[in-house]
C-alpha cells in the first residue's frame, strides 16, 4: 500500500473517468494534474465574471472536457489544452438555481433541469442548438436525474414528464432530440425511469405509496410486462402486498438481473431474460457464521498517545446486527442501497434498520457470503468500476475522520486506509469524499480522497513490486496557478467553439439508422 503526497485542493476536486487526471476548481481557475507524477498539465482560467459558488462540476464521459457552472453561466472547456471553450448564459431564472446540470449522452451534449419543473433543456455544443421540453416530473436537486435516462449505444433520451395530473414518457432521437414516441404509462405517480444496461428494456416504477409496480417497455415503447411483487410470498411476508412499494432498484452490469428493494427485509432479483422473479435475498435478524459465510466485526482500540486503530475480527458465534439509533420514534426499515460489482457475481446491500451493517451476497447461489459490522453508520459504499469484487466503504462519525475501508473476498476483513495521517495536521477537515481512481484490471486498485483543503491518492498494490503511477518524487508547483495555461479568448457566440476545435461527436455506427427505433410488433403489419 502506498500513499501520495497531499496536493492542494478545494471542495470541488474530481478524478477523470479514465483515472488519468485530477481537476480542481479554485477561485477563478481550474487546475488539472496528471495522476502520473501529479504534475500540472493545464490551468483553465474561468474569467473575472465567474462569480461562484460552483453549482456543478463534472468531467465529460471521454475525459476530454470539463463542465463548471455557477448561477449565471455554464462553462465547458477542454481539460488538457486550449482547443475548446463554450458558454451557456442565463440558464436559470434570476434568484434560483437549476435542479440538475451535467453532460448528456456525449461530450457534445449538456442537460439542464430547471427549478420548479419548468423545463428540461438539452444544449448541443456542436451545433449551438437548444431543445426544450416542458414539465419534467422530478425536479428536486437530489433526485432530478431520475426523470431521464440515455439508452446505451443508440443514446436515445427517455424522459418522464407530468402534465394535468398525468404521467407521460417520451423518447427523443440522438443527436437532434426530436420526439419519436410518447405515451402515458399505467402509473399513478411514477417516481423514476431507467434503461437497462443492454438497452433492451425501459423500466418505469410507481411511487412506494401505490404498492409494488414496475413496468417493462420494449425500446420502441410497447408494454411487455408489469411486476407487482412476488406471486407466492412466504408466510412471514403474507402482508407483503399491503406494504409500501419499490424503494430502490439496481441493474446488474451484465443486464441479467434487476434487484428490487422495498420497505421489508428482502430484496427481489428479477431475471431480465423472462422478467420473472428468480430469487429473494432475505436479510436474517441473527447471523450464524459458517464456512461459506464470513462475519467480520469491527474492533476499535483507542489510546491516549497514538491514533485510533481499527481492526476486524471474524466472528464464530451467532450475532445480531446493531439496530438503528434514532432521536425520534419513527420506525425505519427497508433496503436503501443495492449495488452490483462489475462482474455481476456479488451484490452489496444496506438496510435502514441496521445502517452500520453491509451485506454481501453471491448472486448465482442466492446466498449470503459476507457481512461487515461497523460501529458507525455506513455513509457510502461503491464497487470498483473495473476490478471485480472490490468494495469501498465509508462510515459516519469523528472516529472515522479521513478513514476509508476496502474489502474483497480474499482479505482478512475490511482493510482501513487512514488518509488523515497523510494530510497536513493529521486530520481531514470539511467535506470529505472518497472515489475509486479508474484503472484497468491489470493495475492495483487506487483510491482518491479529498477534503476541503487537500487530496491524497492511495494504491492498494505493493509499492516494491508495482510502483504507483504518481511515483515517489517530491511534487513541484503546489499552488493553483502552477503550470502552463494561456489567456485565450472565448468565442463571441455563446455556444460556438473556436475554429477547428469543435468537440468530437461520437459516431453512431452502422448506416446511421439509429434515429429510428425498432418496432417490436413489425411482424403484425
Amino acid at each position: 500500500m502506498h500513499f501520495s503526497h497531499p496536493v492542494k485542493s478545494s471542495v470541488h476536486s474530481l478524478p477523470s473517468p479514465d483515472g488519468n487526471y485530477i481537476a480542481t476548481v479554485f477561485a477563478s481557475v481550474v487546475n488539472v494534474r496528471a495522476v502520473a507524477g501529479l504534475g500540472v498539465v493545464n490551468v483553465v482560467k474561468l474569467g473575472h465574471d465567474f462569480a461562484g459558488p460552483v453549482l456543478s462540476f463534472q468531467w465529460s464521459p471521454s475525459s476530454r472536457l470539463l463542465l463548471v457552472a455557477d448561477a449565471e453561466r455554464i462553462r465547458v472547456v477542454s481539460a488538457l489544452d486550449d482547443s475548446f471553450s463554450a458558454t451557456v448564459r442565463n440558464h436559470a431564472i434570476p434568484g434560483t438555481k437549476p435542479a440538475y446540470i451535467g453532460f448528456g449522452a456525449s461530450d457534445a451534449e449538456m442537460c439542464v433541469v430547471s427549478p420548479f419543473g419548468l423545463k428540461f433543456c438539452v444544449f448541443d455544443l456542436a451545433s449551438s442548438k437548444t431543445t426544450e421540453i416542458g414539465n419534467p416530473k422530478v425536479f428536486s436537486s437530489s433526485s432530478a436525474s431520475n426523470c431521464f435516462s440515455f439508452r446505451p449505444e443508440t443514446r436515445h433520451l427517455a424522459l418522464l414528464t407530468r402534465s394535468s395530473g398525468r404521467d407521460m414518457v417520451s423518447i427523443h432521437s440522438y443527436p437532434t432530440r426530436e420526439l419519436q414516441r410518447s405515451w402515458a404509462p399505467d402509473t399513478v405517480d411514477a417516481q423514476a425511469l431507467a434503461w437497462s444496461p443492454d438497452g433492451r428494456w425501459l423500466v418505469i416504477w410507481d411511487s412506494p405509496a401505490h404498492g409494488h409496480k414496475i413496468l417493462f417497455y420494449t425500446s420502441d415503447g410497447h408494454i411487455f410486462k408489469s411486476w407487482t411483487g412476488p406471486a407466492n410470498p412466504p408466510p412471514e411476508d403474507r402482508d407483503y402486498a399491503l406494504g409500501a412499494g419499490v424503494r430502490s432498484m439496481e441493474f446488474s452490469a451484465d443486464a441479467r438481473y434487476l434487484a428490487v428493494g422495498d420497505f421489508s427485509r428482502s430484496v427481489c432479483l428479477l431475471n431480465m431474460a423472462s422478467v420473472t422473479e428468480t430469487m429473494r435475498l432475505r436479510h436474517p435478524k441473527t447471523l450464524m457464521p459458517k464456512e461459506t459465510l464470513q462475519v467480520w466485526q469491527e474492533q476499535i482500540a483507542v489510546s491516549h498517545a497514538g491514533p485510533v486503530i481499527h481492526t476486524f475480527l471474524r466472528t464464530t458465534q451467532g450475532i445480531s446486527p446493531a439496530p438503528a439509533l434514532r432521536d425520534n420514534s419513527e420506525p425505519v426499515s427497508g433496503c436503501t442501497w443495492i449495488s452490483f460489482d462489475p462482474s455481476s457475481t456479488l451484490v452489496a446491500t444496506r438496510l435502514d434498520d441496521s445502517p452500520s451493517t453491509v451485506w454481501i451476497w453471491d448472486v448465482q447461489a442466492a446466498e449470503l457470503r459476507a457481512v461487515l459490522l461497523f460501529h458507525g453508520n455506513v455513509a457510502s459504499l461503491s464497487w470498483h468500476p473495473q476490478i471485480p469484487e472490490t468494495l469501498q466503504i465509508r462510515c459516519e462519525g469523528d472516529q472515522y475522520n479521513g478513514l476509508v475501508f476496502v474489502w474483497d473476498p480474499l482479505s482478512e476483513g475490511p482493510r482501513p486506509l487512514d488518509f488523515a495521517r497523510h494530510l497536513p495536521g493529521g486530520k481531514a477537515g470539511g467535506k470529505q469524499r472518497a472515489l475509486w481512481l479508474g484503472s484497468n484490471e491489470s493495475s492495483p486498485p487506487s483510491v482518491f480522497f479529498s477534503d476541503a483543503h487537500n487530496y491524497v491518492l492511495a494504491s492498494l498494490g505493493d509499492a516494491d513490486q508495482i510502483p504507483p503511477p504518481w511515483g515517489d518524487h517530491e511534487l513541484s508547483g503546489q499552488g493553483p496557478l502552477a503550470g502552463g495555461g494561456s489567456d485565450r479568448e472565448e468565442s463571441p457566440l455563446n455556444l460556438v467553439p473556436a475554429p477547428d476545435a469543435r468537440p468530437e461527436v461520437p459516431d453512431l455506427g452502422g448506416d446511421g439508422d439509429y434515429s429510428e427505433l425498432e418496432d417490436t410488433f413489425v411482424y403484425k403489419r
